[in-house]
């Protein structure tokens, strides 16, 4: 297949993007507290953006100064009584202005990934955006009511808690927090319940003043320790040995829900679930992993 200039620029940019999502950017002073706190706590001055629903789900108490938390892996190797833990995690990323692709035929859903992750009965928490829910409603809901499945925030618009991040336009800090709550809001009105108070950085890029501006929140901001490099793979052989070779006990694994973005996760997982299942390994949501 051959493209135009304008479209390998495109395919460059989004690359760059969804890549930037298996590879962390971080300025200024992580804040991972080594003990889960309490569920996250009632109102109070600043209104907080975290769903009721999943109140009970474990958090991170907040950092020096009230900073959000941030929890890459469980600490202990995801607990020795229930045996060797993993949490995959699959983002469902759409910016704010992708709709018009999404009319055109763009998938930005993975329904064939959802499919095969309830065959094979495993576990996963799902980072979705806003704007996902929004085009996706069903979906979210389908997935936001599965018992096998939760609902973590992957912000509203899928812009920038921190410049430069891979091209993606930038939030201002003063956006952050109402960035966040307009995507529980999103999710909330999809029909979706198991939603966790749990965020992840577009990009994964964040530093002090992100995780400052984003304390009114009252989220605890998940990373991982484990990239998939399904962005754009075409060769899910590869992807399945990368993740292979990186997971420990109580690893969290970023993936993606995003078909035109990431074509063969699907073929991927259909490798690695049951090689990890041989190895010994349980598959848990973020919320079980945290728990320890």
């Amino acid at each position: 297949m051959t493209f135009s200039a304008r479209q390998l620029v495109t395919l460059t940019l989004l690359g760059a993007v969804l890549s930037g999502c298996g590879a962390p950017s971080v300025d200024g002073p992580a804040v991972r507290p080594g003990a889960a706190g309490g569920s996250p706590s009632g109102p109070s001055a600043a209104p907080s953006a975290a769903p009721s629903a999943k109140a009970s789900a474990p958090t991170m108490a907040p950092g020096p100064g009230g900073l959000t938390p941030v929890f890459e892996r469980a600490p202990d190797g995801g607990g020795s009584a229930a045996g060797k833990t993993v949490a995959l995690t699959f983002d469902a990323d759409m910016t704010a202005d992708q709709g018009p692709r999404a009319a055109r035929g763009e998938r930005f859903d993975n329904p064939g990934l959802i499919a095969a992750l309830r065959r094979l009965r495993v576990d996963a928490t799902v980072f979705m955006t806003g704007r996902w829910a929004e085009e996706y409603p069903d979906q979210a809901r389908s997935i936001g009511t599965d018992p096998r499945f939760e609902i973590a925030n992957h912000s509203y618009s899928h812009h920038a808690f921190k410049a430069p991040c891979y091209g993606l336009p930038t939030l201002r800090p003063h956006q952050m927090a109402a960035d966040v709550s307009r995507a529980f809001t999103a999710f909330r009105e999809a029909g979706a319940r198991n939603v966790v108070p749990y965020f992840r950085f577009p990009g994964g890029c964040h530093d002090e003043a992100a995780l400052r501006a984003l304390a009114p929140a009252k989220v605890t901001a998940v990373q991982w320790d484990v990239v998939s490099g399904d962005a754009f793979a075409t060769d899910p052989d590869s992807v399945a040995t990368q993740v292979l070779a990186g997971v420990r006990p109580g690893s969290v694994v970023v993936m993606h829900c995003t078909l035109s973005a990431a074509p063969v996760t699907e073929q991927a997982i259909l490798k690695i679930v049951p090689e990890l299942r041989r190895r010994g390994y349980r598959f848990v949501k973020v919320s079980e992993l945290m728990t320890g």
